[in-house]
């Protein structure tokens, strides 16, 4: 484990691979902790030759919390964006893609090839339209654009049920494990189940690492906040990989198709089955995929 300070913030994070590998930056989703990569794909993407940073983005894991900020009214936020109207937030995407040039800073990385996956890929696209000389390539995984529209912004009810559904407060870390195998049943890859004595250990890690549903509900309005990126994606000119599950019930494939479409030059791959999680039989296919990518970049 190793920190990254500036600007009176605070972020841990973790290398992994060859110290003169091209590095490969990966950036987790909503209230996720960096411990939510698998060991397999990250095992796998160093394999492939690549020098592997993981981190906690700000208000989750081991990084600064923005507890005086209060927690926003998710409901309201959520019709506020999707009427188009201004949505007020401690914290925008902005911001958390400054944080993730705070952690390439530390690390002493220049350019990165960077992943994202679900809000994790809105904040790499971000990265990769505001800063382009620290983005190599660009991978998005199972994000969007900001689009307000119906068909691309909102999941599925079931999925957004789920999605909301807070954990107990200053949950165990069973409690904790509990909570997200109940959302990741939901939101997960019908085509491909994942055997729950494989998913357990991993859940429960991730919940050691550190779960904090008020960052998460930050997190979540940052998103809302950030508004509609497409005119701001005509600005990548990283070479762009776009993958999205074909079933994914919480960011439809229609965020996909909306992100390929307005980044120059982006390919995009749709998995059939495939949900909102990484499941163990995908998982070197897509780190197969991504380490071509980088490679092809």
């Amino acid at each position: 484990m190793q920190v990254a300070e500036a600007n009176g913030l605070r972020f841990e994070y973790d290398i992994a691979g060859a110290p003169d590998a091209p590095a490969v930056l990966l950036i987790q989703g909503l209230g996720m902790p960096a411990a939510m990569w698998p060991d397999v794909f990250v095992d796998a993407l160093v394999a492939n030759g690549y020098r592997v940073v993981t981190f906690d983005n700000r208000d989750c894991g081991g990084s600064s919390r923005f507890a005086a900020a209060g927690v926003p009214n998710i409901p309201r936020s959520m019709v506020r964006a999707l009427l188009g109207r201004h949505v007020s937030a401690p914290y925008t995407l902005t911001d958390m893609a400054n944080d993730a040039c705070i952690v390439l800073d530390a690390a002493g990385i220049e350019r990165a090839h960077v992943v994202g996956v679900s809000m994790g890929g809105m904040i790499a696209q971000v990265l990769a339209a505001r800063h382009p000389r620290r983005v190599r390539t660009l991978t998005s995984i199972m994000s969007t654009t900001g689009n307000p529209q119906p068909s691309v912004a909102l999941g599925k009810a079931r999925a957004l049920r789920a999605l909301l559904k807070r954990p107990p407060h200053e949950p165990t870390v069973e409690q904790a494990a509990d909570h997200l195998a109940f959302v990741f049943g939901v939101i997960g890859s019908p085509g491909f189940r994942q055997d729950a004595a494989f998913l357990r250990p991993h859940l429960e890690r991730v919940a050691r690492r550190g779960l904090y549903p008020a960052g998460t509900s930050r997190q979540l309005a940052a998103i809302m906040a950030s508004g509609d990126r497409r005119d701001m994606l005509h600005d990548i000119g990283a070479p762009t990989l776009v993958i999205h599950g074909a079933d994914d019930p919480l960011v439809r494939v229609a965020g996909g198709y909306d992100t390929a479409k307005h980044i120059p030059g982006a390919r995009l791959t749709v998995i059939p089955g495939m949900g909102h999680d990484f499941p163990p039989a995908l998982m070197q296919f897509i780190a197969g995929s991504v380490a071509e990518h980088c490679r092809s970049g």
